[in-house]
């Protein structure tokens, strides 16, 4: 079979759904993914790796980065800023890797604006209460911060419709098999294949 280019797939989903547990349980059965990682201009905290965890520049370089349009999605964040660069997925494609955007339903959208082929999925909680619980069980947040967490999460749900597929992380294996087919499925469009068999 012909080479195929690798295609990137956003990965959304409110606080405290799992979305971490999930992609690092598809990222150990899938070697070739390429998880994206961000740059930003915050300082490196302790046991964090330049490359691994972030890609650490100066706000200088960030900003040149800016103006010379090098980043899919971008954003500041408590005097920090945060990005998306284009290199490293396109490197990572142009090898044949699928790559993996783990990225905020504001970004998702910088990003398809950018490239409309990118394909989006939304990973939902089973019910609210269980979204609650899983937020509470993680010991990290007061009641108050909690009760954000859940009104930013309806904000962010009502997006969903404008995402290609949604997944219901009620089990990690389940979750993790659904983005599986996706993957899978989106590999087998005719745009995808038609190429293959017609000699070009």
């Amino acid at each position: 079979m012909r080479f195929i280019k690798g295609k990137s797939f956003i990965v959304s989903g409110p606080s405290g759904v799992g979305k971490s547990t999930v992609l690092n349980e598809l990222l150990q059965r899938n070697k070739n993914l390429y998880f994206s990682v961000s740059a930003t201009t915050r300082e490196p905290r302790e046991g964090e790796v330049d490359g691994k965890h972030y890609h650490f520049i100066g706000s200088d370089v960030f900003r040149g980065m800016i103006e010379r349009d090098e980043f899919l999605e971008y954003a500041e964040y408590v005097g920090n800023f945060y990005g998306t660069p284009k290199r490293y997925v396109d490197e990572a494609m142009d090898q044949g890797r699928d790559v993996i955007l783990d990225i905020e339903v504001q970004g998702a959208t910088q990003v398809c604006t950018k490239r409309p082929e990118t394909v989006r999925i939304f990973i939902a909680p089973p019910s609210w209460e269980e979204l609650e619980r899983r937020l509470t069980a993680r010991g990290t947040d007061t009641p108050e911060k909690i009760q954000k967490r859940l009104l930013r999460a309806k904000v962010e749900l009502e997006t969903a419709d404008d995402y290609d597929y949604f997944v219901i992380n009620d089990a990690v294996e389940e979750a993790v098999a659904e983005l599986e087919a996706i993957m899978c499925a989106e590999h087998c469009r005719p745009s995808e294949r038609i190429d293959l068999i017609a000699g070009k």
